[in-house]
């Protein structure tokens, strides 16, 4: 069985930062690429960042400058670290890996339950 954990979420006020953390656990053979989608309300799961397991990124054009995202590939650990955070950062901020487990021996992605984001003065 295989678990994701966020941290790091809250209330910032506008132009502050937040760190956001996900550990993978359990039965895991291997970890390729882990990242960070975020959904609003009545809206669709949007992607934020992505990062394989060599370390190539991907952002969303509307957080490039502004959000790193890196890894720890030992702890299995993806973070997002977020500044100059705005209103429209608000939402609900979900991690994903997408991973094998020793007994499926099949690449699946697995989502964490997500973190609250509010940026509000």
């Amino acid at each position: 069985q295989v678990q994701l954990v966020e941290s790091g979420g809250g209330l910032v006020q506008p132009g502050g930062s937040l760190r956001l953390s996900c550990a993978a656990s359990g039965n895991i053979l291997s970890v390729s690429d882990m990242g960070w989608y975020r959904q609003a309300p009545g809206k669709q799961r949007e992607l934020v960042a992505r990062i394989t397991r060599g370390g190539s990124t991907t952002y969303a054009i509307s957080v490039k400058g502004r959000f790193t995202i890196s890894r720890d590939n030992a702890k299995n650990t993806v973070y997002l670290q977020m500044n100059s955070l705005k209103p429209e950062d608000t939402d609900v901020y979900y991690c994903y890996a997408n991973l094998v487990t020793h007994d499926t021996l099949r690449s699946n992605d697995y989502w964490g339950q997500g973190t609250q984001v509010t940026v509000s003065s």
